[in-house]
């Protein structure tokens, strides 16, 4: 191999050294994080400074209450009326739409009522119908028992109601 070619192959060698050496040096990583890879004693750029916590989301204003103190009372009249409704055409009192016109009524009076509270008393009529119509398929003398005892007991509450009603 003549000198000068030799001379060029050397250069060339100690040229792609020199670039490794630089290259392994000044790598990203050390540039990026110059503390971390014991790099050059740069300031760290400095943060943007952190944004305030989001304020916390407005409470939700309070629904006004729609119960009443006599729900209770209520409630179960609805339902029994519902019981009535399903036991009294089992047992053949071919009283058509009674009780359920007494349902309606009962929504009535309580007029100026939301549409759950109506919900709410329909869902406790439908409860007693279906509690009901589950129990007894056929007129059977616990049936009528029962009949009689949830009129009176929807007298009692009717006439409770109607009492703190003056």
């Amino acid at each position: 191999m003549n000198s000068a070619r030799w001379r060029n192959t050397k250069t060339a060698i100690a040229a792609g050294m020199l670039g490794a050496l630089t290259v392994l040096a000044v790598s990203p990583a050390s540039a990026q994080f110059p503390f971390f890879w014991g790099g050059g004693r740069e300031q760290p750029r400095s943060a943007p400074a952190p944004k305030p916590p989001p304020a916390p989301p407005a409470a939700p204003l309070p629904v006004p209450s729609d119960d009443k103190p006599y729900d209770t009372q209520l409630f179960r009249l609805a339902e029994i009326l519902g019981t009535l409704h399903y036991l009294r055409e089992l047992c053949g009192a071919n009283e058509g739409q009674v009780w359920r016109e007494h349902m309606r009524e009962l929504a009535a009076s309580e007029g100026g009522t939301s549409a759950l509270r109506r919900a709410r008393l329909v869902e406790s009529f439908n409860r007693g119908y279906r509690d009901y119509s589950r129990t007894y398929r056929t007129c059977t003398q616990p049936a009528l028992v029962a009949i009689h005892r949830f009129m009176d007991q929807a007298s009692t509450i009717s006439d409770g109601l109607v009492a703190n009603d003056k």
